[in-house]
C-alpha cells in the first residue's frame, strides 16, 4: 500500500509540530516520529484504525488513533490517503 496526504494533512501536521515546538522541541520530534511511525503502520495493517460510523462510507474512512493525535484516512485499493490529523483537544475546532 502506498501513503498519499492531503494538503490538509501537511498543514495539520506542519501546524501541529509548531504548536509542540514552541514549547518543547524534544517532544515536538517525538511526537512527528510517532505519527509518522503510525500512519507507516497502515501500509501493513490497513483497517487497523476504527469506521468512521458518519462518513459516507464508513469501511473506507477511518481513524487511526497514536497517542493523543487522530489521523483520518481515506482507505482505497491501492492508495491510503491521509485526510486530516489532529490533537483530541481540537475537538469541535475549526482545525
Amino acid at each position: 500500500m502506498k501513503i498519499n496526504y492531503s494538503l490538509e494533512s501537511i498543514h495539520d501536521l506542519i501546524r501541529l509540530r509548531k504548536f509542540i515546538q514552541a514549547k518543547n522541541p524534544n517532544t515536538a520530534e517525538r511526537i512527528a516520529s510517532e505519527l509518522l511511525a503510525g500512519i507507516d503502520n497502515l501500509k501493513v495493517f490497513p483497517r487497523m484504525g476504527l469506521p468512521v460510523s458518519h462518513a459516507p462510507n464508513p469501511d473506507d474512512i477511518r481513524d487511526l488513533f497514536v497517542s493523543k493525535y487522530t489521523v483520518r484516512y481515506l482507505l482505497g485499493s491501492q492508495v491510503i490517503f491521509i485526510l486530516r490529523v489532529w490533537h483530541e483537544k481540537e475537538i469541535g475546532k475549526d482545525i
